[in-house]
């Protein structure tokens, strides 16, 4: 059951990423010659107009394939063909997935927030001896902002460890309505590369009425954005490798679980668990797609911004070939990330 919920989430967030592609496709006269869920050979489909609609036998991933969309010279001379609309329509069509998945993650972080309330960012224990008490930070302390940047959840005091640029960082937190503003130095954690700065846990969560909500909903997807970007930053600078990364088959499992951690508290403590992995996913998926890379999402709409600019269109075997050549890469690379899943279910640790 857990693989099961686990496919079916990952699923629902691509569809949803496709539906956007899909739904401006539409909007522009554009043909969508298939859309379907899912890689490799059909399991189950039917054609509607042009359409054809398909689940396919691998269920990670999925897709919405319009006419000339592969920069095909030949297709591109039909009105309807991707390559034949304009620029600003064509932007559209591109950016719209990231965007669905980024309403998706809104809709998602409405339920939790509306549902369960924010981890606010007050302060609920400490490590005993630890940089924070040390330098007279006290439980009830309100955590504003760390290193200049601002703090809206508990959650980014959590992600000190994982992000901060050095072992100095400096915190401002209100208490009593007054601001103050610490330097702390913190010690490394054996056998990681985290730094250890005596946070321990936050006050828990709260209730907020619905403007606030609202508020607090937007500030999740962003949260999740902003992680996402840190995360990849780690990766560059060398805090983490491709060993680091998952795939959909490592998605699958930490959302399996996930599921069998919460089971033991019912049903409702599930469905929360699983809705809030979904919002990190589906935000994660946005982000990722909106990466500068060609053959994403992001890489797309760059060479269409450079066409804007050109006021002319790209040699068009100029931009498949990259698009091309870039797939295969990032093909290679899922299958490393992919047998790295694989490899930790097998031989765990």
């Amino acid at each position: 059951m857990r693989i099961v919920v686990g496919i079916l989430i990952f699923s629902l967030i691509i569809l949803i990423h496709e539906l956007g592609h899909f739904i401006f496709a539409k909007k522009n006269d554009i043909c969508v010659q298939e859309f379907c869920i899912g890689f490799g050979p059909t399991i189950v489909g039917f054609t509607k107009g042009e359409t054809k609609y398909s689940i396919k036998l691998l269920p990670l991933g999925g897709a919405c394939m319009m006419l000339g969309e592969d920069e095909d010279e030949e297709a591109n001379r039909d009105p309807r063909s991707f390559g034949a609309k304009s620029v600003w329509a064509r932007m559209q069509v591109v950016l719209a997935g990231p965007v669905f998945n980024f309403i998706l993650a809104f809709i998602f972080s409405l339920i939790v927030i509306g549902t369960v309330g924010v981890d606010v960012p007050v302060i609920g224990s400490l490590k005993e001896g630890g940089a924070a008490q040390s330098a007279g930070i006290k439980p009830g302390d309100v955590i504003t902002s760390i290193d200049g940047e601002g703090v809206s959840v508990y959650r980014d005091v959590d992600n000190i460890e994982a992000f901060c640029r050095s072992n100095e960082i400096e915190v401002a937190y209100l208490r009593e309505g007054q601001t103050f503003k610490v330097k702390l130095t913190g010690t490394p954690v054996p056998g990681t590369k985290l730094t250890d700065f005596g946070f321990k846990s936050g006050a828990g969560r709260v209730r907020l009425d619905f403007f606030n909500t609202v508020k607090y909903s937007a500030n999740e997807v962003f949260f999740w954005i902003k992680t996402t970007l840190k995360s990849l930053g780690t990766l560059f600078k060398g805090r983490a490798d491709v060993n680091d990364m998952q795939g959909p088959v490592g998605v699958v499992k930490v959302i399996a679980n996930t599921y069998d951690r919460a089971s033991n508290d019912g049903i409702f403590y599930i469905f929360i668990n699983m809705v809030n992995i979904a919002i990190l996913l589906t935000a994660n998926l946005g982000v990722m797609n909106l990466l500068p890379i060609p053959a994403l999402d992001g890489g797309r709409f760059v060479f269409l911004v450079v066409e804007a600019i050109r006021r002319k269109k790209l040699n068009p075997r100029i931009e498949g070939a990259v698009n091309v050549a870039c797939f295969f890469v990032l093909l290679g690379l899922m299958m490393v990330v992919m047998f790295n899943d694989i490899r930790k279910i097998i031989f765990p640790g």
